[in-house]
This record gives C-alpha cells, structure tokens and sequence, in this order.
C-alpha cells in the first residue's frame, strides 16, 4: 500500500519527523510518497532512512523546486 505525505512548504526537520510518525502507523513494505519544497530533505531523509533501516526507492527533484522521494518501510 501507499501512502503520502504532502511536506511542501515544511522545513528541516518536520518532513522527516512526519515520515518518521507515518512509517510508526504502516505496515512493512508499505511505501511513503514525501513530497517537499525543502531541499534538505535531499540529504536528512536518505540519513533517516540508513539510521533507521528504511529503504530509498526513488528521489525525484522537478523542476518547479518539488522534491518526490519514494521510502519503502522495512521490518
């Protein structure tokens, strides 16, 4: 299953605080869309992600300055 999370407009650190109290609430395998304007994010939720055992699947950075990062939960 997949599940969204509108972050744009939010700065470092909420994005990845909402991912971390989303990834609490899914069950392992689901996916979290995060989409964000802050371009910290390009670095805060891939080292989340390491710490905590999730996995990237995809970083997209349009060109309008939306950032579309794609988490699977693991375990």
């Amino acid at each position: 299953m997949q599940h969204n999370i509108d972050a744009k407009r939010l700065l470092c650190p909420l994005p990845v605080i909402r991912l971390g109290e989303k990834i609490e609430q899914i069950q392992s395998g689901d996916l979290v869309e995060i989409i964000a304007t802050d371009p910290g994010v390009l670095f805060d939720i891939p080292a989340w992600c390491k710490v905590h055992g999730h996995k990237i699947l995809k970083i997209n950075e349009k060109t309008d300055g939306i950032i579309v990062i794609l988490v699977e939960k693991i375990g």
